[in-house]
């Protein structure tokens, strides 16, 4: 990982004092930071914006944790659709992994947002730790 990668990272976890150092207080401001952010962060890494997404909905803007999940998945539909468009223009892609794994996810997010509306916040927040702990781990090891 690059010296600017982790610098961007340490930036991304330390969003919001980052914003109170520098007193940035209308809330347009900071959703189009926050997307700006995001969508750095999912470029960079080819992925994982909507994991900064929510830590910055819920500390920078006020966010509750379901709220929070919601809106990231929103946020980054857009960039997701826009990165699926030059993959495939530029041929970075296979048809026989695409298909199934498309329905795979389709399937496993309406599970999840049936999830999401059910379960409460605090094993919301946990199953989050967990994951993005295990992705941490995951890439170290």
């Amino acid at each position: 990982m690059s010296k600017l990668s982790k610098k961007f990272i340490i930036f991304a976890a330390n969003a919001k004092t980052y914003f109170k150092m520098v007193k940035v207080n209308s809330k347009r401001l900071k959703s189009a930071l926050a997307g700006g952010l995001t969508g750095a962060v999912n470029g960079l890494f080819g992925g994982g914006g909507g994991m900064v997404a929510v830590p910055i909905l819920k500390n920078m803007l006020g966010y509750d944790d379901k709220q929070a999940h919601a809106t990231a998945i929103l946020i980054i539909a857009p960039v997701c659709a826009v990165s699926a468009i030059v993959y495939i223009l530029s041929g970075y892609f296979s048809w026989q992994v695409i298909i199934p794994a498309s329905l795979g996810t389709v399937a496993g997010g309406l599970a999840g947002a049936a999830l999401l509306q059910k379960l409460p916040e605090f094993i919301i927040n946990i199953t989050f730790i967990v994951v993005m702990f295990a992705a941490g781990l995951r890439m170290l090891f």
